[in-house]
């Protein structure tokens, strides 16, 4: 297995270990009585996310030079990426899941971005590619997720509105 191979294939691992947590923050919170907005779009985002990986994999030559600055800001994103899950702690999951009169999470890194996680996902998309020059999947896949996140963040703000309160309330 070729370097670029292993590092899809470790992304890969990530992000099913990744929606099974999701899947288990689900549960809890939809039986908590939460409710899901915009299902309709998630299978888009699997979609993207599995033919991004599947490009890499497939398209990227097994002796692609690495860009070692770059992978290592890929490993930055992979931490801040778990400093994302470990903030929203209960509430994180990969689709959007609202539970009506809960705070709204104001620490780690939402102290100073509204939507971190997808601020990390987009430069995911960007960064892996050009770890190994592949600028044309780079800019495919984060015009394509672009694109999806307007829609996603547009319903996301929707479904927040309710539970936007006064900073006293807010989980820090």
């Amino acid at each position: 297995m070729s370097l670029p191979q292993a590092l899809v294939m470790l992304v890969l691992a990530q992000r099913l270990a990744e929606v099974l947590w999701a899947q288990r923050n689900e549960r809890r919170l939809l039986a908590q009585g939460a409710i899901e907005i915009g299902a309709r779009h998630y299978p888009l985002f699997f979609l993207l996310h599995g033919a991004w990986l599947a490009s890499l994999a497939l398209l990227v030559p097994a002796n692609a030079p690495l860009f070692w600055p770059l992978l290592l800001a890929f490993v930055l994103l992979q931490a801040a990426r778990l400093w994302v899950i470990a903030s929203l702690g209960r509430y994180w999951t990969t689709r959007i899941i609202t539970l009506p009169g809960a705070p709204i999470v104001r620490r780690g890194p939402y102290r100073w971005l509204r939507h971190p996680n997808y601020a990390i996902v987009a430069a995911e998309i960007a960064v892996l590619p050009l770890v190994f020059g592949a600028w044309p999947i780079a800019l495919v896949f984060s015009v394509l997720n672009t694109l999806l996140l307007r829609h996603r963040i547009r319903l996301e703000e929707q479904a927040l509105a309710p539970r936007t309160v006064s900073a006293s309330s807010q989980v820090s």
